[in-house]
């Protein structure tokens, strides 16, 4: 009986000693709670305002070489999708019917889609202001933007002194090239980003759209003022026009005139510019039936109007915002306009998670989703202007040059008689951006 009664006295204590064993053990392998996130996977919260123009950190540059190398844990949707406080400069209002309110239209696309409370600080006409392009962009800084977009080339010079001085913040430039390479203006700034469209595409469109309507063979030219991306619009226009003209039409191409008159500036500065208003009347007063523009403002669609109401028979294709005919939409043969929001989506959601590069880019259509808000860089808005034989054939042009055809191939002279591309010889990028003259036919100031 008591040798029965150790005996079980010692088993009860060796179980207890495993269970206690094995208690311990699993106290030494406990694995942490796997709803606290570690400290060091938080990101910073990008909407509170730098107390310096310095960035915070997630958009830097050197922050871009760590994202690269970051742990293979998933990371978090705020870590991924930051919002960001977005600093915008505008030429223009926001609702000027073309390139400003195109701009403000993109970068609110992107917000929208992005959708993780990002917002947006606005300066519109920022040349009203007293101060600079660039001392403007410090001060959103100072309210709290992370990154800074500045929308008219005529900001070129502003945005290089602001990227210089705040190499910390990302500094988007709208139709620049500072980050081009291969350009003839590259300054290789570790904070810029360039974005344009190829709108050479659908100027040529324009312009054939304007030869297939025109009664009297007179197609005019609002442009704004004179550098090479004017020259280079204004030119496909001619491409366009000329194509249609002859291969399409048939005609003659002497019995042709495509002229062009240059404002002085992208909108009616009054005593300083030309007025868009009277030049636009001078060429529907003159046998011009057809004006397309290159302003940022409606006044080529608005007068177009004005004349037809008086009983002429006259048409306008204005210029940037895609719902530009709106305004006047019996007249207006279509719109070339630009697709901010794609290219603006795809850098701001970059740089929010800290994967974007200093880079340029020339973005074209897309071609197999055209006119599709999503996709592309720039389309083409048919009127209710243009006839539906005419509509016909510009869709066959647009498919032409989907697949391939390229206008900027010679023979191809500039406007004083020089070679510019020989026969069958395809311009290059930098021979279309650069532009050195009008083309060789058209009537209008190079320079």
């Amino acid at each position: 009986m008591t040798n029965k009664k150790l005996w079980l006295f010692t088993s009860v204590l060796l179980v207890l000693a495993m269970v206690l064993s094995a208690c311990g053990g699993a106290a030494t392998t406990q694995a942490p709670v796997p709803t606290q996130a570690p400290v060091a996977t938080q990101a910073p919260a990008p909407t509170e305002a730098p107390a310096t123009t310095e960035a915070p950190a997630a958009p830097t540059v050197a922050a871009t070489t760590a994202a690269t190398t970051a742990p293979t844990t998933a990371p978090t949707v705020a870590a991924t999708v930051a919002p960001l406080t977005i600093g915008m400069i505008l030429v223009g209002p926001k609702n000027d019917g073309g390139w400003s309110q195109s701009t403000y239209d993109g970068v609110n696309y992107a917000i929208s889609k992005m959708n993780n409370g990002s917002k947006l600080l606005l300066v519109e006409n920022a040349f009203n202001e007293k101060s600079t392009p660039a001392q403007i962009a410090g001060q959103l800084v100072s309210q709290g933007a992370q990154v800074v977009i500045f929308n008219s080339d005529s900001f070129m010079d502003d945005s290089n002194t602001f990227a210089e001085a705040n190499p910390k913040i990302p500094t988007i430039m709208l139709s620049g090239d500072q980050e081009w390479a291969q350009g003839q203006d590259y300054k290789n700034f570790p904070n810029m980003i360039d974005i344009m469209g190829r709108m050479e595409y659908m100027k040529e469109i324009a312009g054939c759209a304007a030869a297939l309507t025109t009664q009297t063979g007179k197609i005019g030219f609002l442009g704004p003022l004179i550098n090479p991306e004017t020259r280079r619009l204004a030119s496909s226009a001619y491409l366009g026009a000329k194509y249609c003209w002859t291969q399409i039409l048939k005609k003659d191409p002497s019995a042709l005139t495509f002229s062009v008159t240059w404002i002085g500036y992208w909108y009616n500065e009054p005593g300083i510019t030309l007025d868009p208003t009277q030049v636009a009347d001078n060429f529907y007063n003159t046998g011009f039936d057809v004006v397309i523009s290159g302003i940022d403002t409606t006044e080529a669609l608005v007068e177009a109007q004005k004349m037809t109401n008086a009983g002429k028979k006259v048409f306008a294709l204005p210029y940037d915002y895609i719902d530009a005919c709106s305004g006047a939409p019996n007249v207006c043969l279509g719109v070339p306009y630009f697709n901010w929001g794609p290219a603006l989506l795809q850098n701001l959601e970059a740089i929010s998670n800290s994967t974007w590069k200093p880079h340029f880019e020339w973005n074209p259509p897309d071609w197999a989703n055209f006119d599709n808000p999503d996709y592309g860089a720039v389309g083409f808005n048919i009127g209710a202007g243009l006839s539906a034989d005419n509509k016909a054939t510009l869709e066959k042009f647009i498919s032409d040059l989907a697949g391939g055809l390229n206008l900027w191939t010679g023979p191809i002279n500039l406007q004083d008689g020089t070679v510019y591309l020989k026969a069958g010889e395809v311009a290059t990028d930098q021979q279309i951006w650069y532009l050195p003259q009008l083309l060789e036919g058209m009537l209008g100031k190079s320079s």
